[in-house]
């Protein structure tokens, strides 16, 4: 994944899922969504605990999300363990038959996991593992906050 790739990433697609993201104003899932929500990226929070996060409507996972804005995502933003995102990934595809998005799945900095990545790639999903999308956003924009 060049810097290049990243970046058209990054300007072409504004609507995210973000599975974990967090109420905590002290997790980083929170201060990354917050900081996507800024950016003007449409936040769509995956937490089964939580009912809204940034004044978003929270679901339990992707399948649960109405279809109407399921067919809208374009990026899942992964703020879970490695060893979670092959579920997650599975989901990914789910949706991926239904309304040919998302194109992209982005597993956090520290979060690796290979057959996942191999699943999402087979089905047609780009991947970009172990990178922050706002450190990224941050350095190929420096001037967007």
């Amino acid at each position: 994944m060049t810097k290049d790739d990243v970046k058209e990433i990054l300007s072409k697609y504004k609507t995210v899922a973000v599975v974990g993201a967090s109420r905590d104003p002290s997790k980083d899932s929170h201060r990354v969504v917050k900081y996507l929500q800024e950016q003007g990226f449409r936040i769509i929070p995956i937490n089964p605990t939580a009912d809204k996060i940034l004044g978003e409507k929270c679901y339990k996972s992707l399948l649960e999300i109405p279809a109407d804005i399921q067919k809208t995502i374009e990026i899942i933003d992964v703020f879970r363990p490695s060893s979670e995102t092959p579920a997650i990934v599975e989901q990914a595809v789910k949706l991926k038959e239904r309304y040919d998005k998302p194109y992209v799945i982005w597993m956090q900095l520290g979060i690796i996991n290979e057959q996942a990545a191999e699943t999402a790639r087979q089905a047609g999903i780009t991947v970009v593992m172990n990178r922050c999308m706002m450190q990224e956003h941050r350095k190929l924009f420096p001037n967007s906050s």
